[in-house]
């Protein structure tokens, strides 16, 4: 507007009859230039200022417990929040921050430096990638530049995943890790080998037990097996289709070891404590699955034990599982209580891996959830020898300090040798025995007992 004003007088300077006059008009529309110049920064630094004030509005959280507005969302206003939170319980992430993402949102390179100086072949193969949705939100899916000249390579010759936060989606590096699985079958990161470090090498693959949810394979080989690498998984804070897991959670476990686990598919029942004559769980028919695995030739379970996964120990003889009460107070049961700590407890009975207990033929009974593993050792119901108050000891732990692993128990009778009672107020002590019974939430007949598997079990360790 300056500039036009400016330019309009000086094209009509000729209307005045003077030099003088001219000279005067233009400096005082010099003038008037620099004071509507200062008037528009003025404003300008007015705007700022009330954006500024807008931006540090803090709205009042209408859900300060929501594990969703714990780091991010204090900016929102009410509406906003009430739509943010209503997806995030559908979807179980931050779908209203996902939605307002540019399509061509930056990624972070994670890669170890190492990565960025290797080199591959051109002639790869190409690939196809899979993407799997039900009852989803449609989010973007993104990958690292370079995804898939590492993995076809591997692939013409015969990777570690990173994780988007749920709050604000950032991009969180994983570090290297190989996948393996418990008892119950739910996925864990076991140890690196120490081969694997000797090589000083973090872009050399390393030798995984299992694999995830993310997998890259040839595309004949996977069809043969079933008539996706370097990829970004999106951290959930819960799973909105497994809000209650007690049934859909162990459905899937149960059919895998079904087809599976052959003999050892027991001591997944004991994982989830579940009773093996009835699970109360219909994981309906497998009988195609068992065909097909016999069809493709597969080995036992026995034989991944020994060749693929040894760090699972196979435990034959545990004839009692799950809760065990007392007759005194029915609602409470033994429970290895807090941790760190070693000393059992008496708890309110809630039947969760803390109060799981196994009693092996040989007299040893195991506190807390099932390990099985030999990087991480179950804990061992023992005498000390001294005070009231039994305690929870490693196996080699035990023998080492000399304390009494033995405990002599009976389904039937319900007496527990060395004596261990309840006293009041609630606790777990040793004493003479009082009369009271112990019972255990699940038996088992038979099984555990035949040499048969005591044979696999001493196979399977060795």
């Amino acid at each position: 507007m300056m500039e036009s004003v400016l330019n309009c007088c000086y094209n009509h300077s000729s209307y005045f009859q003077s030099a003088k006059s001219v000279e005067a008009f233009r400096e005082n529309i010099k003038q008037i230039a620099h004071d509507l110049k200062l008037q528009d920064n003025s404003k300008t630094e007015v705007r700022k200022a009330d954006n500024a004030k807008e931006e540090k509005i803090v709205h009042h959280l209408l859900y300060p417990d929501s594990v969703l507005f714990k780091r991010w969302g204090a900016d929102l206003r009410e509406e906003e929040q009430t739509v943010a939170q209503n997806l995030f319980l559908s979807y179980g992430y931050n779908v209203h921050l996902g939605d307002h993402l540019p399509l061509d949102r930056p990624i972070k390179d994670t890669r170890s430096p190492s990565c960025k100086t290797k080199t591959y072949p051109k002639d790869l193969p190409t690939f196809s990638i899979v993407l799997l949705f039900m009852n989803e939100a449609l989010s973007i899916i993104l990958c690292h530049p370079g995804l898939a000249a590492p993995i076809l390579s591997r692939l013409k010759e015969d990777p570690v995943f990173d994780n988007i936060n749920f709050h604000d989606t950032e991009l969180l590096q994983y570090s290297v890790a190989a996948d393996g699985f418990d008892w119950a079958l739910w996925c864990l990161y076991e140890r690196l080998p120490a081969e694997w470090y000797a090589l000083k090498d973090e872009t050399a693959p390393v030798w995984k037990l299992s694999i995830m949810g993310i997998l890259a394979a040839d595309r004949k080989f996977l069809w043969k097996l079933c008539p996706v690498q370097e990829s970004l998984i999106l951290e959930r804070a819960h799973k909105p289709y497994l809000l209650d897991s007690s049934i859909a959670a162990k459905r899937n476990p149960l059919r895998v070891a079904e087809v599976r686990m052959d003999d050892y598919k027991y001591i997944l029942y004991f994982a989830w404590n579940l009773p093996i004559e009835n699970p109360g769980i219909d994981f309906g028919n497998v009988s195609s699955r068992k065909e097909l695995k016999k069809k493709l030739n597969c080995k036992g379970f026995g034989w991944y034990i020994k060749n693929i996964y040894p760090n699972l120990i196979f435990l034959p003889n545990i004839v009692g599982y799950g809760a065990m009460k007392n007759t005194l107070k029915e609602d409470i049961c033994i429970d290895q209580g807090p941790l760190p700590g070693n000393t059992p407890i008496i708890y309110p009975n809630h039947a969760r891996s803390p109060q799981h207990v196994f009693y092996h033929s040989a007299g040893e009974m195991y506190v807390g959830g099932l390990c099985a593993r030999w990087n991480t050792a179950d804990r061992y119901l023992t005498d000390p020898g001294s005070g009231d108050l039994p305690v929870l000891e490693q196996c080699e732990t035990a023998a080492n300090k000399g304390l009494n692993l033995h405990w002599d128990f009976k389904q039937v009778s319900g007496f527990l040798y060395p004596h261990i009672s309840i006293s009041f107020p609630v606790r777990l002590v040793m004493q003479t025995c009082t009369g009271r019974k112990w019972n255990i939430q699940h038996t088992v007949k038979d099984w555990g007992k035949t040499k048969d598997l005591e044979q696999k079990t001493q196979h399977s360790k060795h």
